[in-house]
């Protein structure tokens, strides 16, 4: 059974929720910079696919903790790279130019997961082009935002079906439509493609309206306040919490 849920997709650089919390979204990617460094420094520096959309900052990170890092973009435009990244003008969705076991780590954040309807044949894809103990990092759209869409549009039905359903498909208002995952699916669906999941947690604990009453209180509170998340995010772990899911994970 499928769902279409919701309009925006939330986090966008364009999204209404910017102007009505403003600073919420530099707090947003500045935790998730951190999430993303802390796994990246956990082992040698080696060769990273950077799948993640809005971008080659993400890879940009890994260049920086000693990683040699190919981008895959869908423009052929190599000044969309940041220094020391290699962008490769390629379907993300067809990995068929790369080789058999050939790649240290997969970076797949910013949502760009939830982008590829069959997660599972891009998962079969990733298991694939990773070496034997390679990683995984991706972080996709949770279930808790296709909630908040289906109720936005008063899809009160549609809601309330949404724990018996097999896939989330959300709508966004450029007509591209997203997946939502809850943990335990998300969890099982690696483990079912060839991976040992390290963890799946939350991307934020705390709502928009506290961090954003918290830095107009105090500005200064701006770096305490990722501290903080990054802590809760783990202590959460398995929670739909958030309008994104973090997941790590080795390929057998």
């Amino acid at each position: 059974m499928e769902h279409e849920v919701g309009p925006a997709r939330a986090g966008s650089g364009g999204s209404p929720e910017a102007e009505v919390h403003p600073g919420y979204w530099r707090f947003y990617d500045a935790v998730a910079a951190r999430q993303v460094r802390e796994w990246l420094i956990s082992e040698p520096p080696g060769v990273v696919l950077d799948m993640s959309a809005g971008g080659a900052r993400f890879g940009q990170l890994a260049v920086e903790a000693g990683h040699r890092v190919l981008h895959v973009c869908a423009i052929p435009d190599a000044s969309l790279g940041e220094a020391g990244v290699q962008a490769v003008a390629a379907d993300a969705s067809d990995l068929s130019w790369v080789r058999d076991a050939s790649l240290d780590a997969i970076l797949a954040e910013a949502g760009a997961l939830s982008e590829h309807l069959a997660t599972e044949h891009t998962f079969g894809q990733l298991h694939r082009v990773l070496k034997p103990g390679g990683r995984l990092l991706i972080c996709v759209d949770s279930l808790v935002l296709g909630l908040a869409r289906l109720a936005e549009q008063g899809r009160w039905p549609e809601l309330a079906d949404v724990p018996s359903a097999d896939v989330v498909l959300v709508p966004n208002e450029d007509g591209s439509i997203t997946r939502c995952f809850w943990p335990e699916e998300l969890q099982g669906v690696l483990t079912d493609f060839g991976y040992d999941v390290e963890w799946v947690r939350p991307r934020s604990v705390l709502s928009q309206e506290a961090v954003s009453r918290a830095l107009a209180q105090n500005p200064a509170s701006f770096d305490t306040l990722v501290e903080t998340e990054i802590a809760l995010a783990k202590e959460r772990e398995g929670e739909s919490t958030g309008i994104h899911l973090v997941a790590a994970a080795r390929r057998r």
